[in-house]
Formats: structure tokens, C-alpha cells, sequence
């Protein structure tokens, strides 16, 4: 066989392998896609999936289904979207609690974050608010930390979980300010939530959307939020970086990706469709409405936002000698 022959097969083979990933990936979806939550119902993360599910699955022709898998600190189930398929049909939801946080702090994270997922977009970026109990004995964040500093270890506070941004930034907090407080970590932020409204925990670290309506109907009392800027919904609650604590001063991201080796014809598929459901007025406006900012970003600059924000809670936990409890 002449070497002519040789190439010419290698090249029909070429071609009919990409002909065949190119009919495969326009066939994509032809049936339901799962979305992984890494927390229990009722946190923001849960929320923003839920929101962006029926019409990301209007967009792409097929239904997404939402699947809670709680534990870690979101680790269970982003560990989950690591081991399964690369081919678009279990997908999960980034936070920076799994992607940044929790393996900046926990040696064993089951995965690396940088390596082992293929980010596809971030769908918004979410203030973080410290908050508490309306029996506490403090309404605003001066009252607020002169009561942590008179009596350390009396008090205890809830988080999404050990080694998520709750914890992580509560120990900065708590590093920064010299104040002691004791963590109670929840299999996510929405058990957090139910027991520091009732009372059971006198305060919570968490993601704006799933604590303002509590905070609306008075059932806690927001005392200091990491953002840009002070928010249109709290106007008078300070930021960290306004009492001096610009180091917490971080937000939130919720996103999609999937596992390692995803295609770049899936990863574009689904991040057209999200940004089309992003199109939506309703759409927006629910997202909006729980005091979360529209971001819709590109896979290339998600990838680059997760590097980043991994990066700055590495060095975080470093200077601050943070240890998992």
C-alpha cells in the first residue's frame, strides 16, 4: 500500500470522526438533562437553578431537572458532576463554595477544581450577608460586634456547610475582628436558614436571595453584607469594606459546568441557551429580584473567574492560618 493510500485513510477517518462529532453534538440534547445542586432545596444555589431551569430547557429543546445532592459543604455533589459522563446530560451548579472555598480550605476535596470540570457559565453574582436572629442583642453591625467581643464563645452561627463561603468568610471575620463564634454547619443554606430563624442559631452568613425574604418579613435582622456598594434593598446596611473588613468584602457566583473533557459544540450549546433564557425579562426580573446581578459571562472568562477566586481564598486560608473545624 502505497504511502498516498496511507494518508488518504487517515484522513477519511479524520473526517468521518469529526462529521460524526458534528452530527452528534446538533443532535445534543435528545433527552433530559440533569442539573446538580450541591446543597439542600431552599438556598440560593437551589434557587437560581430552579429559576434558570424551564427556560434554559426551553432553549435547548429538552427538559432540566433540577437534583438536589446535599453534603460537604457542596462537595457530594460536585463530586458527582466530576465522576459523570462528559457528554452534557448531568451537568452541575458552580458556587464558590465548591469551586473556590471549600478546596482552598479542605485537604480532601475529592477533586480539583481548576482541572477536574468544564465551567461553561456563570449565570450571576450574588451579595453575602451576615445576619441575626431579632432576639439578638444587637441591631447594627457597632452593636453587633461589641456584643461578639464582650462575650466570646456565647455565641453560635449557621452556614451552608464546613469549608463553604458562609464558613470561610465567617472565619475571616471572625480572624480579622479577634472575635470568637461558634460553627454550626448545615447540609446546606436552606436548613441553615430554618434554624436561625427559629431561634435554634443566633446567626447566619449567607447568600442574600435565600435570606431576604426572611429579612423583608422581619424574621432576621441584617447586620453587615459583602457587595460593591450598599444594595437598593438594604440601604442601610453597611458593606465589610465600609466597617473596614474589605478582605470579606466577596461575592457569590452561581453557575453551570460539567465534567472534565466536556466539547467545546455541548459547552457552546448549552451557553447559548442559558444566555438566551438570561433574554427573558421574567427571567431576569426573578433572579434580579432576589438582589443577585445578571453576569452571563463566556466559558473562557468563567474558566478565568474560578482560577481567580480559588486563588484569592487559597491565599486567604494561608494568611489566616484557617483550619477546617
Amino acid at each position: 500500500m502505497s504511502k498516498f493510500c496511507i494518508l488518504s485513510n487517515k484522513a477519511l477517518t479524520l473526517a468521518l470522526t469529526l462529521a460524526a462529532g458534528s452530527v452528534w453534538a446538533q443532535a445534543y440534547p435528545n433527552k433530559a438533562v440533569k442539573l446538580v445542586v450541591p446543597f439542600a432545596p431552599g438556598g440560593t444555589t437551589d434557587i437560581v437553578a430552579r429559576v434558570i431551569a424551564e427556560p434554559l430547557g426551553r432553549a435547548l429543546g429538552q427538559s432540566v431537572v433540577v437534583e438536589n445532592r446535599a453534603g460537604g459543604g457542596g462537595l457530594v455533589g460536585a463530586a458527582e458532576t466530576v465522576k459523570s459522563a462528559p457528554d452534557g446530560y448531568s451537568l452541575g451548579m458552580a458556587t464558590v463554595s465548591t469551586t473556590a472555598s471549600n478546596p482552598a480550605i479542605n485537604p480532601k476535596t475529592p477533586y480539583n477544581p481548576l482541572t477536574d470540570f468544564t465551567p461553561i457559565i456563570n449565570i450571576a453574582a450574588t451579595p453575602n450577608i451576615i445576619a441575626v436572629h431579632p432576639s439578638f442583642p444587637a441591631k447594627n453591625y457597632p452593636e453587633f460586634l461589641a456584643e461578639l467581643k464582650r462575650n466570646p464563645g456565647k455565641y453560635s452561627y449557621s452556614s451552608s456547610g464546613t469549608g463553604g463561603i458562609g464558613h470561610l468568610q465567617t472565619e475571616l471575620f471572625k480572624n480579622l475582628t479577634r472575635t470568637f463564634i461558634t460553627h454550626i454547619p448545615y447540609r446546606g443554606a436552606g436548613p441553615a436558614l430554618n434554624d436561625t430563624v427559629a431561634g435554634q442559631v443566633q446567626i447566619i452568613f449567607d447568600n442574600l436571595p435565600s435570606a431576604l425574604p426572611f429579612i423583608q418579613q422581619g424574621r432576621l435582622v441584617p447586620i453587615v453584607v459583602a457587595a460593591p456598594q450598599r444594595l437598593t434593598v438594604l440601604p442601610n446596611v453597611p458593606t465589610f469594606k465600609e466597617v473596614g473588613l474589605e478582605p470579606v468584602n466577596r461575592m457569590a457566583y452561581y453557575g453551570i459546568l460539567g465534567p472534565k473533557g466536556l466539547s467545546k459544540e455541548v459547552v457552546d450549546k448549552i451557553s447559548a441557551g442559558t444566555r438566551k433564557a438570561l433574554e427573558d425579562p421574567a427571567v431576569r426580573k426573578r433572579i434580579e429580584d432576589t438582589g443577585s446581578l445578571i453576569v452571563a459571562n463566556t466559558p473562557e472568562q468563567f474558566v478565568a473567574q474560578i482560577k481567580a477566586e480559588f486563588e484569592v481564598y487559597k491565599g486567604v486560608v494561608e494568611s489566616a492560618k484557617l483550619k477546617l473545624d
